[in-house]
Parts: C-alpha cells; sequence; structure tokens
C-alpha cells in the first residue's frame, strides 16, 4: 500500500503558459496530496525547474527559496513592454544600432556581483497589502523599494540581434526580466525578455525534474516515486 502523504520535494520542469499555482494545482489533484507548495514563483511564459515540496517539506520551503538559482534566456532589443517580458504591452520601439561584443560585454558586466534592482510593477510584491500586478492592471505606478541582489556569473551564449541569449546566476529575489530591461537600457535601445529557462535552484538540477506531462498523464505511483525524501535533500543541501 503506497504512502498517500509523502515528505519531501519533487522537481517539476514546468511548461509555458502555465502559472506556478497551476502546477501545485496539478500535483494536488492527481497525486491526492493536500500539502503541496513551491519554492520560488516561475512566471507564466517561464518554463524550467519549479521546486514542489510535499506533506512536511513545506517546512523547509523558505530554505529551498533562498538559495541561488541559474537560469537561461533570450533577450530581444528595441522594444520595451509594461511587463519587461514578451506576455506584456509594448510601451516603446527603439532602433536597435549596430552593436560590438564590447559593447554587450561591458552592459552585462554592468550588472555582475552586487547592485540594486527595482522591481517591476507587473510583480507579486505587495503595496499596502495589495500585489503590484493588480494595481498595474489599473494602470496604476507606485514607488518601490529598489532591492540589492547579486548575480555570481553571467554569459552571453548568442547574439543575432536584435536578440541575445545569456546564462545568468543569481541570488534569490533576482528579476530576470528587470536584468533583460537594464540592459537594453545600458545599451541605449531598450530591451524586454523573450524567453526565460530556469535551469538550477541551489543544488537542484532541471536535468532530474519530471515534465508537467509527465505528472498530468502518468502512473500517479510511478510519479510518487520520484519524491526526493527530507533526509536525501538535507545531505543535498550540505545541512
Amino acid at each position: 500500500m503506497r504512502q498517500q502523504d509523502p515528505d519531501g520535494v519533487l522537481l517539476i520542469d514546468k511548461a509555458a503558459g502555465m502559472t506556478s499555482h497551476d502546477v501545485v494545482a496539478l500535483v494536488r489533484r492527481r497525486l491526492g496530496i493536500k500539502k503541496v507548495g513551491h519554492c520560488g514563483t516561475l512566471d507564466p511564459l517561464a518554463t524550467g525547474l519549479l521546486i514542489v515540496v510535499v506533506g512536511r517539506g513545506t517546512k523547509i520551503q523558505d530554505l529551498l527559496m533562498a538559495e541561488d538559482k541559474e537560469y537561461t534566456g533570450t533577450m530581444r532589443l528595441g522594444i520595451t513592454t509594461d511587463s519587461q517580458d514578451a506576455d506584456g504591452q509594448v510601451v516603446e520601439t527603439r532602433p536597435v544600432p549596430e552593436l560590438t561584443r564590447e559593447q554587450l560585454d561591458a552592459a552585462f558586466a554592468k550588472f555582475h556581483g552586487d547592485f540594486y534592482q527595482m522591481p517591476p510593477m507587473v510583480s507579486a510584491i505587495k503595496k499596502d497589502g495589495v500585489p503590484l500586478y493588480k494595481l498595474a492592471r489599473q494602470g496604476k505606478t507606485v514607488e518601490r523599494e529598489p532591492r540589492f541582489v547579486h548575480v555570481f556569473a553571467h554569459e552571453i551564449t548568442g547574439v543575432h540581434l536584435p536578440e541575445i541569449d545569456f546564462r545568468v546566476v543569481c541570488s534569490k529575489g533576482f528579476y530576470v526580466r528587470t536584468y533583460a530591461f537594464d540592459i537594453g537600457e545600458e545599451l541605449g535601445c531598450g530591451a524586454h525578455l523573450g524567453a526565460l529557462r530556469r535551469t538550477k535552484s541551489g543544488r537542484f538540477d532541471v536535468t532530474n525534474a519530471i515534465t508537467v506531462d509527465e505528472v498530468r498523464n502518468g502512473d500517479p505511483a510511478e510519479v510518487l516515486r520520484r519524491t526526493i525524501d527530507l533526509p536525501t535533500v538535507s545531505r543535498l543541501r550540505g545541512a
């Protein structure tokens, strides 16, 4: 007889077009588990690693969310949007100049190490108890507090203007779409995030994740067997 409510972590490769809450609801429904949460929201546009915690795993949710993340993405120069990504409304278009690799390297280098990042209006951060994205939908813009963030590593992996492919390893609370926006402003032509994939979070890697289709269509008992138990999670974290 299988355990109904396992304790631990499920690594899910989130599909595009879903919210992180959609994934949690799917796991809860398909696996019949009451206590389910996730660590680190992924926007609907994004794919990749979503750490889903089940049972007593929800008690270490904050610990897992605090760990560094790695992303790969594509920014598109010349177009800014109200959400700073491809799901938003176009705010401005500007010509993209002939940029050298040296200019691109210099722009990326400005956003390495410690710096402050202004959270976008289209975000889940709350102002007087109301998520900013709800205020943004009403056409409101409110003052936000800059966040202290850190980029540990970055790499330009491909240049095919107006698009630039990149990889970034960053701290908790980092907005990759704001990273794309800020680099676009540094280059003088604006930019938005066209695609994003989370590849790592702490010691966990998307290559070990189960797909949303496997959760939706697979044998629930087989999916449950992919749960990483809490002692193993602790060892992986070096705790």
